[in-house]
């Protein structure tokens, strides 16, 4: 199917456009062209998606990307293929091998762990302040957004009266409908401001990440902001969506929710449940062969990009029986939701302990929490690259 292209409208909000499924119900990989003409492949199969993160000839730089979408093609000239020093997403071994080492000591389990006291007096203060207020209330504004906002901003050591700015940036450059200028006007205001509290934090070091990286001696100022860039933009986004689309999912499938109510022993499952049936991650990853490789009996050529559609290949029957259906006893892990091979999410143990401290505090302190409005009524992020909601208002 060349004629095959990537979109984000679906039929039901919880569930990947129906076209990927039917996709994937007839085998793992298919011919798609991407916004610039470029004809490579989409897959849609849990096995050829996870082989494809685990092989490094499929390569991660920006230079060798054709946007899936054409909202992506304006920004991707703008942008001129550069990857900031330091931003290691986009960047494949040896480079992204030693900004990973670097990071990867602040980034334990042991580590992650002790911050759950302070993530539970966050999400307990949420709560104060929504009970106090008015009703009904944005879940998002008042719940979902502020716990990994203020997370990640005392872990850094950004000034959380500061987030106002980095949030509404964040969202221009997260937005499919931003315009590659303004993308790049985004980028530059919180990586100037992320710059200044480096040079803030040389002269008045504190207890956080980057005075750790800045005494480490290893990175330059500009490689600090690179790495202080995505940390602070990944670390709120992913998980604020992920509490806001959970939430929406659980009070509109009474079921699933009574059953964790229930039986709070589930969390941990219902987590993994939750990230891997949601999959906010809707549009790619992209890799690009740096060679011949061969993937499920099909050779995708040197210099074709690949698609990877995590929303459906988390739903693989092949890997996840009954995969379409929540279910919250399900041990669902092993999902692709945060990637898999030498990109797989740095961050994944703190989003994991922000999702099951935040569902269960509120699950707990609001026994009564439902829609204000009907579910359809709830706006989508169809129209971002992160999936969600926009807006969630509930009252108990």
């Amino acid at each position: 199917m060349s004629d095959l292209t990537l979109t984000t409208e679906r039929e039901r909000p919880l569930d990947p456009p129906d076209k990927f499924t039917e996709l994937r119900e007839r085998g793992p990989l298919h011919r798609m062209r991407y916004a610039d003409g470029h004809l490579g492949w989409l897959v849609t199969g849990y096995a050829a998606a996870r082989a494809v993160l685990a092989d490094p000839r499929f390569s991660n730089r920006p230079e060798l990307a054709h946007p899936p979408i054409p909202a992506r093609l304006e920004l991707l000239k703008e942008q001129q293929f550069q990857v900031p020093p330091g931003f290691f997403l986009r960047m494949d071994a040896p480079e992204h091998t030693r900004y990973r080492k670097l990071l990867a000591g602040q980034f334990t389990v042991r580590r992650m762990n002790q911050l759950e006291p302070r993530i539970a007096e966050i999400a307990e203060a949420c709560l104060d302040r929504m009970e106090a207020g008015e009703r009904p209330a944005d879940l998002v504004e008042e719940f979902a957004l502020p716990i990994p906002s203020l997370v990640i901003c005392e872990l850094l050591g950004v000034p959380y009266d500061d987030r106002e700015r980095f949030q509404a940036d964040s969202k221009v450059l997260f937005g499919l409908e931003s315009e590659g200028a303004d993308v790049v006007a985004a980028m530059t205001r919180i990586s100037t401001f992320l710059y200044g509290l480096i040079q803030h934090k040389r002269a008045e070091p504190g207890d956080d990440l980057l005075t750790g990286l800045i005494e480490g001696g290893e990175l330059t100022d500009e490689e600090l902001t690179g790495v202080a860039f995505l940390l602070l933009v990944a670390g709120h986004e992913t998980t604020a969506n992920m509490l806001g689309l959970g939430t929406y999912a659980l009070l509109t499938d009474p079921g699933q929710l009574a059953a964790l109510r229930d039986d709070p022993s589930l969390m941990d499952d219902a987590v993994e449940e939750l990230l891997r049936h949601l999959t906010i991650i809707h549009l790619g990853p992209v890799r690009a062969a740096l060679e011949d490789v061969e993937l499920e009996g099909t050779v995708i050529a040197k210099g074709e990009a690949v698609t990877l559609h995590l929303p459906v290949a988390n739903r693989d029957p092949a890997r996840f029986p009954g995969g379409d259906r929540l279910d919250v006893t399900r041990p669902a892990s092993g999902h692709l939701t945060f990637g898999h091979g030498i990109h797989q999410c740095l961050g994944q143990q703190l989003a994991r302990i922000e999702m099951r401290v935040g569902y269960a505090a509120l699950l707990r302190r609001l026994p009564g929490l439902r829609l204000a409005v009907p579910p359809e009524e709830v706006p989508m992020r169809t129209d971002m690259s992160i999936y969600g909601v926009h807006r969630l208002p509930v009252t108990w």
